[in-house]
């Protein structure tokens, strides 16, 4: 981001103020974005583009008021702080002090071998190729392949009337197999993602032609896979399963916005216990290249390792400035924005349920009839009470702690606090799951991450696909 302005970021913020407030904040942001679908053998979709722009938010009587622009000059920019400072209808102006560009915090972003910026669009396109052949060979039976890219490098600024001018530099990455398999009516999908934040080194570790085997393969397997039993049992996650459970089922809950309105079942809990002594629930947007990971969040404050919930103990709540405003608490650097043309809110960056002490086959062992879970899908959660729905993509029986056959079809039907609290042995290796998490019409790059772990008792449902 060039920071030689041809306005004066001061000026955009007092006018943002000039019929009161709290809080102004001015958000600049110059992206390169890169995005290639690939479907049915052909190249879909390709944007390779650059879009600036800027966000001017006012909090006014702790509400949000926000505006955004392509117009980067100063007219544009007082444009955008007029409309917000309209839309406030406040009455009495409030003092800016002086804000010391010259003071700033910088973040250069994550070690990047290979950013992605100086690869050639054809080199790029060639990975997504090199994907879609790789799962075509793979077996017959394969129908359709999807193979998806993007990537992005996002300079940002941030400046507002507390004095603070943060600037941030950040990459990230994301590339995706989905494949399509069919035997004698018989139509099951395999999915496998890579990412985080960092450049295209991401594929010296894990090559497209790795990425496609892994979704061909499961895509075939599960054509094989007798329909999953049904009932209440004991169910092993794997830590490859990610921590979509985490994720869906608890981490939206601990959002300081849905809290504080009542909208969680973990509502007014800080201090209780909500899960099993195992249980330790951090967010922790510091862990390098991950894909939930920043230096800082979208409203500029320093990301953190936040311990949510500690043995079995709730401490807090995620936070972001408004929220952190109402609550007369500090913002934990969980204010996140899909871009400039978005206001920050609450967000997880890495949910991650710590790992325990035990030996992950030792888990496994324990089991004497149940069902293992290799691979977790899609659900749907609600945060009020906790129940949620998942699907699950690879799953096993288990009898007398070995892995038996391969089913298709489950679903785990429960709620988040209950298991929690119900959870029995932790394992002490730990895997992560990469996404995109949706939430009031933004999306944003998310990681979790769970060990391996026993529920003595949840609701499978099985007998469909």
């Amino acid at each position: 981001m060039d920071t030689k302005y041809n306005f004066d970021p001061l000026k955009i913020i007092k006018k943002a103020l000039s019929k009161g407030g709290e809080f102004a904040e001015l958000y600049l942001e110059d992206a390169k974005n890169t995005s290639i679908i690939l479907e049915e053998d052909k190249i879909e979709k390709v944007v390779s583009g650059r879009d600036r722009g800027a966000g001017v938010r006012l909090i006014s009587d702790l509400h949000t008021f926000y505006a955004y622009t392509n117009d980067l000059t100063e007219a544009g920019l007082l444009q955008a702080a007029e409309a917000v400072s309209a839309a406030a209808k406040a009455k009495k102006g409030s003092e800016v002090s002086d804000i010391n560009l010259a003071k700033k915090s910088v973040a250069e972003g994550f070690k990047i071998l290979k950013a992605s910026g100086g690869y050639a669009l054809d080199e790029k396109i060639k990975l997504v190729e090199v994907g879609n052949l790789t799962a075509r060979k793979f077996d017959k039976r394969v129908r359709q392949v999807k193979v998806i890219y993007g990537d992005a490098m996002r300079a940002v600024n941030v400046i507002n009337s507390l004095g603070e001018n943060i600037e941030e530099l950040h990459s990230s990455i994301l590339y995706l197999c989905q494949v399509v398999s069919e035997e004698g009516g018989i139509i099951q999908t395999g999915y496998e993602p890579v990412g985080g934040a960092l450049g295209l080194e991401i594929f010296d570790e894990t090559p497209p032609e790795v990425i496609a085997t892994r979704a061909a393969e499961r895509a075939i397997k599960m054509l094989s896979a007798r329909k999953a039993p049904a009932g209440k049992m004991t169910v092993v996650l794997s830590s490859e399963a990610g921590g979509t459970m985490i994720h869906e089922a608890v981490g939206h809950g601990l959002e300081a916005d849905l809290a504080n309105e009542n909208l969680s079942v973990y509502s007014g809990r800080i201090g209780e216990q909500v899960a099993s002594k195992l249980i330790t629930v951090i967010d922790d947007g510091t862990i390098a290249n991950k894909r939930g990971s920043g230096f800082f969040d979208g409203e500029g404050t320093p990301t953190a390792r936040n311990v949510l919930v500690e043995n079995g103990i709730l401490k807090t709540y995620m936070h972001d400035r408004l929220s952190a405003m109402k609550a007369g608490v500090q913002s934990t650097g969980n204010g996140r924005r899909e871009s400039y043309q978005h206001r920050p809110i609450v967000r997880m960056t890495n949910t991650i349920i710590a790992p325990g002490k035990s030996n992950p086959d030792d888990v496994l062992k324990s089991l004497d009839k149940g069902l293992f879970v290799r691979k977790m899908g899609g659900g749907q959660v609600n945060t009020v009470n906790g129940d949620f729905v998942f699907e699950v993509t690879e799953g096993y029986t288990v009898e007398d702690g070995e892995i038996c056959e391969l089913v298709r079809g489950a679903t785990l039907t429960g709620n988040g606090p209950k298991v929690l609290m119900e959870i029995d042995m932790l394992a002490t290796d730990l895997g992560y799951g990469k996404g995109t998490c949706g939430k009031d019409g933004q999306g944003v790059p998310v990681a979790d991450a769970q060990p391996t772990l026993r529920i003595p008792e949840i609701v499978v449902g099985g007998g469909v696909g």
